[in-house]
């Protein structure tokens, strides 16, 4: 006589168990690039100023990487963000490296000339030349510093500030978050 069976007994197979294994080493290296990234790329900060209108306004937020400057130094055109002198009470300041070691920087007729040329980042003639009124060859470890919108700000002009310490720099912005005037992107 024939045995009745009311019910199978299921087995999983291994491809089930690869697949899920697959699925959870996939959502687990996700979230781990994503901390990574987040710290790497993540820092934030808003800006203070008009200094790099139009690109920054104040208040719009900026994305920092910190990364950077640990394996290379700034490079000429960078938008950087440092605390002035070191100091952990001031504001960040957001600006562009202009010049770097060994370029002759100075401002003559209202004009920034590097290395005998006019720079191309700064556009506007230059009210106060400040410390680049006289020629001064920019030392390693420092650059030179200006905002996008130099009679709106302090910059590497002032004594106060001068040259600015590559180690005071905390990173480059790589990104820009959303405000009305300039929308959000990537910098160059």
């Amino acid at each position: 006589m024939a045995e009745l069976r009311f019910y199978k007994k299921k087995r999983f197979r291994s491809t089930k168990y690869k697949e899920i294994f697959s699925w959870s080493l996939g959502i687990v290296l996700a979230i781990f690039l994503g901390i990574v990234i987040n710290v790497v790329y993540g820092t934030s900060i808003r800006v203070v100023g008009q200094s790099m209108a139009p690109l920054f306004t104040n208040g719009q937020k900026v994305y920092i990487n910190t990364f950077q400057y640990l394996i290379g130094s700034p490079k000429k055109g960078d938008v950087v963000v440092f605390l002035p002198n070191g100091n952990e009470k001031s504001h960040y300041y957001v600006k562009r490296v202009v010049a770097t070691p060994g370029d002759k920087v100075v401002i003559r007729d209202g004009i920034l000339y590097v290395n005998d040329l006019p720079s191309i980042w700064v556009y506007e003639e230059l009210e106060q030349e400040g410390i680049a009124a006289n020629e001064m060859t920019i030392e390693n470890g420092t650059v030179f510093c200006m905002g996008d919108n130099p009679g709106e700000g302090e910059d590497s002009r002032s004594s106060n500030l001068g040259p600015i310490k590559e180690d005071d720099i905390i990173g480059k912005v790589w990104f820009r978050g959303s405000h009305q005037e300039s929308g959000m992107g990537f910098v160059k």
